[in-house]
């Protein structure tokens, strides 16, 4: 007899759109105590918190942070922003005053292969389609004062070019907020003296830009200010640097900032407070909510629940060597998010044949998951694994999971966040309440500030993604040593390479060792205070795949969006 087909899957938009939500103003007073004159409200569900508020909160830093990373991404998906939203919805069943901290998403995923950002099934936080498209135009302030500054840059050469820059030099490019390959290198300038200076430039995605990094790392308006200052834009004559401050125009563009910086506030589906502010990619950027947001969340609530992108490799990586470095943050526990489906890829198993039981190809992924937490632990965190729970996984391949945290010594919970809300992730959530109870560790970073920029790369490489060695290109090699002539060299280092893979090689699955990482370009974010260094074949404007997200949505008879997942 032939099996019955699996039952329709109900869009992740209906299941949102089917919860009446709160007053967002009745949320943060209900669940956190913000008085309503902090509260700025953008329609009745979303709002963000008056700056000046959130200053009066800096002496009361109360909460404990957990940390929600994952393994290796694959196409099969982890869930990792549905389980931190499980968790934090659990957290709040179980007794505690949670909030979650996330980022923003961009338009460039949505429309392009990912789909929406907000979590999944009874998991999520809402209103999931303003989230996912412009939500309070933090994305449009952050473009446009990107751009602004590359204005200024071109009109500056217009106009005598007081400063001497070099055309040749000039490393500000230009951002939008979509995939869109066509615009990664261009011409600009052209059709005659009226129209501008020639030149050579670039596109990046919006997420990418250094005014991101800045947007999500400042502590406030001040420093905001401060750290647009010193973005450099490139070399003058001479081959001295040029700064933002050099041309004048930091101050234009933190006004541009100044009502983005003020972190945004929704709910979850279970009324739950959820700060999305800021929204950097982990493959090519640090991919950290905001600074402010997660600071604010933690003076507000007794544990704040945070993810950092992709797999620990890259996400908790930077989060925890240049977020927390920066920011004086220490999480108190992780949380490593698996899918059984996952693993199975990472144990060779093709896309197509997931939905078969195959214990043994559990087990052979599972090194994937071993390695993240061997990762995890040399940063000395209390860690629990979190298996988000498919309908199409059996008990013997739970079996071998529970085999391998008894091995590790790490707790497992089996959640089901997805299916049930927070109530499929109270035993999650009690896990990490054990976690909780134990002292916190004290901060322990992967290198020192001191050690040279390359040796950071290396140390990276070898201690978390198992490689044997980097190879720095003769340009690269070039960059560091200029970036450290300028007495940048003690800054931290964020890795831009594929998320697919421990390696460079994106079909690399499981937990290769013994590999090279190639380190191609080194490009100074001396405004976001690290160094980005660009490995193998990575892209900082993504293009869109063969059938883009786009190609399925739209609106429906009545005006509802429709296809956005």
């Amino acid at each position: 007899m032939p099996a019955a087909p699996p039952a329709p899957v109900t869009p992740d938009i209906e299941i949102a759109r089917s919860v009446p939500l709160k007053p967002i103003v009745e949320v943060a007073a209900d669940r956190l105590d913000i008085p309503e004159h902090a509260v700025i409200p953008y329609g009745r569900h979303k709002a963000k918190l008056d700056l000046a508020y959130i200053d009066s909160l800096r002496a009361n830093p109360r909460g404990k942070l957990v940390l929600v990373t994952a393994i290796t991404p694959t196409p099969a998906g982890e869930g990792k922003t549905t389980t931190t939203v499980g968790l934090g919805d659990g957290l709040n069943r179980i007794g505690y005053r949670a909030a979650m901290c996330l980022r923003e998403p961009s338009l460039g995923p949505c429309f392009g292969m990912k789909g929406g950002a907000t979590g999944g099934g009874h998991a999520q936080v809402a209103p999931m389609d303003d989230i996912n498209l412009h939500f309070t135009g933090d994305f449009h302030a952050i473009g446009t004062a990107h751009n602004l500054l590359a204005a200024l840059i071109d009109n500056h050469l217009q106009w005598g070019n007081a400063l001497d820059l070099d055309a040749r030099r000039i490393t500000w490019g230009r951002v939008l907020d979509m995939n869109d390959r066509s615009l990664r290198r261009i011409v600009s300038g052209l059709g005659g003296p009226a129209h501008g200076v020639p030149r050579e430039s670039t596109f990046d995605i919006t997420v990418a830009s250094e005014v991101m990094a800045i947007f999500c790392l400042a502590s406030d308006l001040t420093d905001l200010q401060r750290r647009l200052g010193d973005i450099i834009v490139g070399r003058n004559g001479k081959k001295e640097p040029v700064t933002v401050r050099d041309l004048g125009a930091d101050g234009a563009m933190a006004v541009l900032l100044k009502d983005a910086i003020a972190p945004n506030l929704v709910q979850s589906l279970e009324h739950n407070a959820a700060f999305i502010h800021g929204g950097p990619f982990a493959n090519i950027a640090h991919g950290c909510n905001s600074v402010i947001a997660t600071r604010a969340a933690l003076s507000l609530a007794d544990v704040v629940v945070t993810e950092a992108g992709f797999g620990a490799d890259l996400g908790a990586e930077k989060f925890l060597d240049i977020k927390c470095r920066q920011a004086g943050l220490w999480p108190h526990a992780a949380v490593v998010v698996a899918t059984v489906r996952a693993l199975k890829m990472h144990g060779g198993v093709a896309k197509n044949d997931l939905g078969r039981p195959d214990p043994e190809a559990v087990r052979r992924g599972s090194s994937n998951l071993r390695r993240h937490i061997a990762n995890l632990r040399q940063f000395g965190l209390p860690i629990v694994i979190a298996i988000n729970r498919f309908p199409t996984d059996t008990e013997a391949e739970y079996g071998v999971l529970r085999d391998v945290s008894a091995e590790l010594d790490v707790p497992l919970e089996v959640a089901t966040h997805w299916a049930d809300g927070g109530k499929g992730a109270e035993g999650l959530a009690r896990a990490v309440d054990r976690l909780l109870q134990r002292p916190a560790s004290a901060p322990r970073f992967l290198y020192p500030d001191d050690m040279k920029l390359a040796d950071k790369v290396r140390t990276v490489a070898q201690r978390i993604y198992g490689a044997a060695d980097i190879v720095i290109e003769e340009a690269a090699t070039r960059q560091l040593a200029e970036i450290e002539a300028l007495g940048f060299g003690g800054l931290p280092v964020c890795i831009a390479k594929t998320q697919y893979s421990f390696s460079a090689d994106p079909n690399a699955k499981g937990a290769p060792e013994g590999h090279v990482l190639p380190l191609r370009e080194v490009r100074l974010s001396a405004g976001a205070g690290f160094v980005v260094a660009i490995c193998g074949d990575i892209m900082t404007m993504p293009g869109l795949p063969r059938v883009p997200a786009a190609n399925h949505i739209g609106l429906d008879n009545a005006g509802q969006i429709v296809g956005l997942s």
